[in-house]
């Protein structure tokens, strides 16, 4: 399924962002609008400490409309109580006077520091205007929900006559029991709000839900979907498939991004048991510090893999019917390292994308997960975080 070269909001769509003082510069806050009223789904976070844009939205997303979503960065809204509660409406109702649309239509989000009451009065300042601003192209406003993100990220692709995009940022404290910190997809698809929720779960159950850069549930973790119908209906099954896949990408480019993240690392794991244990062991492979530094210093350590097999203890696992092959080159099999060639493995290793595949030769479960290496940079990023 081929992307677009370059990303644009579908017809009905726009958006924009802008700098409205919660940071010393570059972009804080975005707006993504759609003319019309659009069908909308969405997903959060499980956390128990969700954030006020999380416990709103819950509420909002019920009926199932949205005609915007405002997202600010540098402070998350996490951690503040009524207050927080408060200025996470005010949020929804500066955007509703903004565009004269309805409030509950409206839903917010925040991302940043966590414990630390909005700024409320500086984004109600850069709102007002900003329907004046409106954008086609989705990187306007995605430089605005970025924190540690080093690039604004968003993908394009048609569906029949239809376009959905997606536009993302996630760089840490990222492994989600639904998405993965702030995601948003756009379609002028014509999809009643129930088909839509029903395919957005099915397409973060194998994206967003099995990305993880370092184990962390964040606290405002959101994926929203609005589709305005400007296109008419589309095949619903070519759109589960666009769907996902756009999806799967955003989770590689999360990935790739990540805090201090040097390269893609890519955990295959089939032949388990089931669905469920494939799962298990595939997040094992992507979430181990000691897989992770293997394959930052491009160190064909195959015991590292046993190793994050092995601690599934709850799982099936038979040694002696594993194959591991890393970058497509076989490592292991018969209870025995393979005599591969390690120069050429390092090699592998020291690119920009590290493939791990676990055949079990147990059954049919199978899981791909999405993580990243783990490297000094993720530690400087996040000794200081609070404070930066």
């Amino acid at each position: 399924m081929e992307l677009h070269k370059k990303a644009i909001m579908p017809p009905g769509f726009s958006c924009a962002g802008t700098n409205c003082g919660l940071k010393a510069d570059g972009k804080d806050l975005a707006v993504f609008y759609s003319e019309t009223p659009a069908s909308a789904a969405a997903v959060f976070t499980r956390n128990k400490f969700p954030g006020a844009p999380v416990i709103l939205g819950r509420n909002i997303i019920k009926k199932g409309v949205l005609r915007a979503i405002v997202a600010n960065s540098k402070i998350s809204n996490v951690g503040t109580g009524q207050t927080g509660l408060d200025n996470a409406a005010r949020m929804a109702a500066a955007v509703a006077a903004e565009f004269d649309i309805p409030a509950e239509q409206v839903l917010m989000s925040s991302t940043g520091v966590i414990a630390r009451q909005l700024e409320i009065e500086k984004i109600e300042a850069g709102l007002q205007g900003i329907s004046s601003q409106l954008s086609k192209d989705p990187l306007a406003a995605t430089e605005g929900i970025m924190t540690t993100d080093t690039y604004p990220k968003a993908l394009s692709l048609d569906i029949g006559d239809a376009v959905l995009t997606i536009v993302g940022k996630g760089a840490g404290m990222i492994e989600p029991n639904m998405a993965t910190m702030l995601v948003y997809i756009f379609t002028d698809a014509e999809i009643a709000a129930p088909v839509l929720d029903h395919a957005l779960r099915q397409a973060v159950a194998v994206s967003f839900n099995m990305l993880s850069v370092d184990t962390d549930t964040s606290t405002s973790d959101t994926c929203v979907i609005m589709a305005n119908g400007l296109a008419g209906p589309v095949d619903l099954k070519h759109f589960q498939k666009a769907l996902t896949h756009a999806c799967t990408e955003m989770a590689k480019l999360l990935a790739r991004d990540a805090e201090g993240a040097t390269k893609l690392l890519i955990s295959k794991v089939k032949g388990a048991s089931d669905e469920k244990q494939a799962i298990q062991m595939a997040k094992s492979l992507v979430n181990s510090p000691l897989v992770k530094t293997m394959a930052y210093g491009a160190d064909p350590n195959i015991g590292r893999v046993l190793m994050a097999i092995g601690k599934c203890v709850d799982c099936d696992v038979d040694p002696a019917r594993i194959t591991i092959r890393i970058n497509a080159t076989l490592v292991y099999q018969n209870l025995a390292r393979v005599d591969f060639d390690e120069d050429a493995v390092r090699v592998l290793l020291g690119g920009e994308q590290v493939v791990i595949e676990a055949e079990l030769g147990l059954g049919s479960g199978r899981a791909t997960a999405f993580g990243c290496d783990l490297t000094e940079g993720y530690i400087q990023e996040n000794a200081a975080y609070y404070s930066s």
